[in-house]
C-alpha cells in the first residue's frame, strides 16, 4: 500500500471514530493492490468496502443539503399559497439573486474542502481549524460587497428587464435574505472543514432541528402575523444562522475536533491573499455551475407571459432542487473520499470511489426521471392550485427529467474536481460549455424560435451534456498516482502563511 512521510502533530489526540476511518481506507487500498485476490473478489471486496464508506459520508450529507433545501423550498411554497405572483415574485428574488450569493459563497468555501481533506488524509491536522478561520474571515468580507447587491436588487432586476411589480415584490423578499448572506460566510467553512473528517451526522441533526423552527416561524409569520414576503425571508435567514450557531458549538465541545479545532488563531488574519487565490480558482468554477441555471430564470422573465414561466420554472427548479440535494450529497462524499485517499497515498482507492459513486448517483437519478415522468400532471399542485401552471409544469417535465438524468453524473465529476483540486480547469470548461454554448442556443431556441421556457431550457442543456462528456472524458484518463504526487507536493508547499504558488491546477 503506498504510504506518506506526513505524520499527525505531536500534540494531536486520538480518536476511536477517526482511527476506524483511516484504518478502513487502508484496508481497501490494500484490497484493491492484493494480487492474491482475483479480479472478481477484488471488486467485490472493495465495492462492500467502498460502500461502507461512501454510504456513511453521503447518507448524513444527503440528509444536510436536503433539509437545508427544504427551508428554502418550504419559503417559496409559503409564498405560492398567498398568490402566483408572490410566488415568481419569491423565485425571482430567490432564484435570480439569493443564488448569486449561495453560489459564490460555496464556490470560495471549496476551496476549504480541498485543503481541508487533503491535510486530514496526511494527517496535519493542525491546520484544519486555521483553513476553517482563514476562510470565515475572507468569506465575510465578500459578504460586505454581496450586500450591495441585494440592498440594490430592484434597479439590479429592472435592468436586466424583469416586470417592475414583479421586480418591486422580488426586491422585498430578497431585503430579508441580507443576514442570510453572512450566515453563508460562517456556515460552509464550517460544512467543508466537518466534511472533511468525515464529522457528518451532528449536522444532520442541527439542520433537522433547525427545520422545525422554520415551519413553525414561517407559518405563525406569514399566516398569523401577515408579515408576507419579507417575514418568510427573515425567518429564512434567521433558521440558516440556528444551523450555523449549532455547528460550531459543536466544533468547540466536541472530542472529535480536538485534534483539528486549537481555537481561535491570529493566522487566520495571515496568507488571506495567496488563501484568497485559491478560493477564487473555485468560486468561479462553481458559480459558473449555480449562475447557470439562475440564467435560465432571468430569460424566462423576459417572456411574453413571464408571470406563467417564472412560476412553471420555478416549481420545476424546486423539484430539480430536491433530487440535485442527492447528487450534491454525493459530490460531498466523493469529494472527502478522493481528498483523504490522496492525501493518504491511496490512488487505487481514490479512483475506485469515482466508480462507485459514479454509479449509485446515476441508478437514483433514473429512478427519480421515472417518478417525474409518472406524475407530470399533479407535481404542481403541493406549489400552487393553479390550472394554467399545472399545464405549464407538466410541459416541462420530460425537460425536467433529462436533466435529473445528467444530474446524476455531473455533480459527481465535479466532486472529483474538488477533491483532486482542478477547480481552475474545470471553470474554462464550464465557460465554454455553459455560456459559450448553452446560453446563446437556449436564448436562440425560446426567442428566435418562439420555443419559450422549453426553448432556453433546451438549449442550456445542450451545454450540460456538452460539459458532463468533457468531465468524464478528463476523469477517465486521470492517472491517480500522479494525482498522489500532486497532493503531497501542495501539502508540502503550504505554509502557515500561505502557499508559496498555486495549489489548484
Amino acid at each position: 500500500m503506498a504510504t506518506t512521510t506526513y505524520q499527525p502533530s505531536p500534540q494531536a489526540g486520538d480518536h476511536a471514530a477517526d482511527v476506524k476511518a483511516e484504518e478502513t481506507s487502508g484496508v481497501l487500498e490494500r484490497i484493491l493492490a492484493d494480487p492474491g485476490l482475483s479480479l472478481r473478489e477484488r471488486l467485490w471486496s472493495g465495492t462492500q468496502c467502498e460502500l461502507r464508506l461512501l454510504f456513511s459520508l453521503a447518507v448524513p450529507a444527503v440528509i444536510v443539503y436536503m433539509i437545508n433545501y427544504v427551508m428554502s423550498m418550504s419559503t417559496q411554497m409559503f409564498a405560492g399559497h398567498l398568490g402566483n405572483r408572490e410566488l415568481a415574485a419569491a423565485s425571482l428574488g430567490n432564484t435570480g439573486i439569493q443564488i448569486f450569493a449561495y453560489g459564490l459563497m460555496l464556490g470560495m468555501g471549496s476551496a476549504v474542502e480541498t485543503l481541508c481533506g487533503q491535510a486530514f488524509g496526511a494527517g496535519r491536522y493542525d491546520m484544519l481549524g486555521v483553513y476553517l478561520q482563514r476562510a470565515a474571515v475572507l468569506l465575510t468580507l465578500t459578504g460586505l460587497l454581496l450586500t450591495l447587491i441585494y440592498v440594490f436588487s430592484y434597479p439590479i432586476l429592472i435592468f436586466l428587464g424583469e416586470p417592475r411589480e414583479i421586480a418591486s415584490m422580488a426586491a422585498v423578499f430578497v431585503y430579508g435574505l441580507i443576514p442570510q448572506i453572512f450566515a453563508y460566510a460562517i456556515n460552509f467553512p464550517i460544512q467543508k472543514y466537518m466534511q472533511a473528517q468525515s464529522i457528518v451526522a451532528p449536522s444532520a441533526y442541527i439542520s433537522a432541528a433547525a427545520l422545525v423552527v422554520h415551519l413553525a416561524m414561517s407559518w405563525a409569520v406569514i399566516f398569523k402575523l401577515g408579515l408576507g414576503l419579507l417575514g418568510s425571508s427573515l425567518v429564512l435567514s434567521i433558521s440558516w444562522w440556528i444551523i450555523v450557531v449549532g455547528q460550531f458549538v459543536y466544533i468547540v465541545k466536541s472530542e472529535r475536533c480536538r485534534r483539528t479545532w486549537r481555537g481561535f488563531s491570529v493566522q487566520a488574519f495571515t496568507g488571506l491573499v495567496g488563501f484568497f487565490k485559491l478560493s477564487a480558482a473555485s468560486a468561479v468554477m462553481l458559480c459558473l455551475e449555480s449562475w447557470y441555471f439562475q440564467m435560465l430564470v432571468l430569460l424566462a422573465g423576459l417572456l411574453d407571459n413571464p408571470e406563467l414561466a417564472l412560476a412553471s420554472l420555478s416549481i420545476c427548479m424546486t423539484i430539480n432542487g430536491w433530487v440535485f440535494m442527492i447528487s450534491v450529497g454525493l459530490n460531498a462524499a466523493v469529494s472527502v473520499r478522493v481528498s483523504n485517499e490522496l492525501g493518504a497515498g491511496n490512488p487505487k482507492s481514490a479512483a475506485f470511489s469515482v466508480t462507485i459513486v459514479t454509479i449509485i448517483s446515476f441508478i437514483i437519478s433514473i429512478v427519480a426521471a421515472i417518478l417525474v415522468l409518472v406524475s407530470r400532471d399533479v407535481l404542481s399542485y403541493a406549489f400552487t392550485g393553479g390550472e394554467r401552471v399545472a399545464a405549464a409544469v407538466s410541459d416541462l417535465c420530460p425537460l425536467l427529467a433529462l436533466t435529473l438524468l445528467l444530474n446524476g453524473i455531473q455533480p459527481v465529476l465535479s466532486g472529483v474536481a474538488v477533491g483532486c483540486g482542478w477547480q481552475a480547469t474545470v471553470a474554462y470548461i464550464n465557460v465554454g460549455c455553459y455560456y459559450i454554448v448553452g446560453i446563446p442556443l437556449g436564448s436562440l431556441l425560446g426567442f428566435h424560435f418562439n420555443l419559450g421556457a422549453k426553448g432556453i431550457w433546451g438549449g442550456m442543456i445542450g451545454g450540460t451534456v456538452m460539459q458532463t462528456l468533457i468531465l468524464m472524458w478528463i476523469t477517465f484518463r486521470t492517472d491517480w498516482n500522479k494525482e498522489v504526487e500532486e497532493a503531497r507536493r501542495r501539502l508540502n508547499k503550504w505554509q502557515d502563511q500561505g502557499p508559496t504558488e498555486p495549489l489548484l491546477k
